[in-house]
């Protein structure tokens, strides 16, 4: 799909287990589109951390194409990936993966500085996403002074840095009480990035519930949810 910030063909990923290989992607297609947001559900097992990370070039799959703004990951080196991934793509993890050296500021600046932005607008950068995921408060503080939900939200602000096509999240309230998943998904559902589109892996009716739309990854196949979530 040609206006697709983010698509995918025939994507097929194999691991090799002794003398045995493990087919966990089966053909997998999908277009995402400018501003679109998507659920991804399944089993535990079935595949969707994987699908992800190769969505997000963190990964290479076995056969299948994947395209990040028109531009196809794999005729890409991994130090030109590493580039694409930074400018188009943002990341969200179940546990925030934040550096424990560097306050939240620093941390939701660092994609600006990696991709080449003066340290004054990296730094107005993230002042304004810490204020827009309410944390302004909390700007010089370092994850270890930070609650778990204060992390995840400092986690999302760094992935909407440099604008992106797409954010990927992983489990974004997977390992939160449920307070704090609630503000989380308050967060996502209500954030305003422009043209930002969304992927959503979670186990949680209540996120893919807000979704534009609900995917269901089973036996290495992607297909629509219709009849709600289990």
């Amino acid at each position: 799909m040609a206006d697709a910030v983010l698509s995918c063909s025939g994507l097929v990923k194999t691991y090799e287990d002794g003398s045995r290989s493990v087919e966990v992607l089966r053909g997998v297609d999908l277009d995402l589109s400018v501003g679109e947001r998507i659920a991804i559900v399944g089993r535990s097992g079935s595949g969707k951390s994987t699908l992800l990370n190769l969505l997000g070039g963190l990964d290479v799959p076995s056969r299948g194409e994947i395209f990040v703004s028109n531009v196809s990951m794999s005729t890409m080196d991994e130090r030109s990936r590493s580039r694409w991934r930074n400018r188009h793509l943002g990341f969200v993890f179940q546990f925030h993966h934040l550096l424990p050296e560097f306050t939240a500021q620093e941390a939701v600046a660092m994609p600006l500085r990696i991709a080449g932005k003066s340290r004054a607008i990296a730094k107005a950068r993230a002042e304004e996403l810490l204020s827009a995921v309410g944390l302004s408060d909390r700007a010089e503080h370092k994850p270890s002074a930070l609650s778990g939900g204060e992390r995840q939200r400092v986690a999302i602000a760094r992935a909407l840095a440099n604008r992106p096509s797409c954010v990927l999240m992983d489990e974004p309230t997977g390992n939160l009480d449920p307070e704090s998943a609630e503000r989380v998904l308050a967060l996502i559902t209500a954030i305003d990035n422009g043209d930002t589109a969304f992927v959503v892996v979670t186990h949680d009716p209540a996120i893919a519930s807000k979704m534009d739309r609900q995917l269901q990854l089973e036996a290495g196949r992607l297909t629509a949810l219709q009849h709600g979530l289990a």
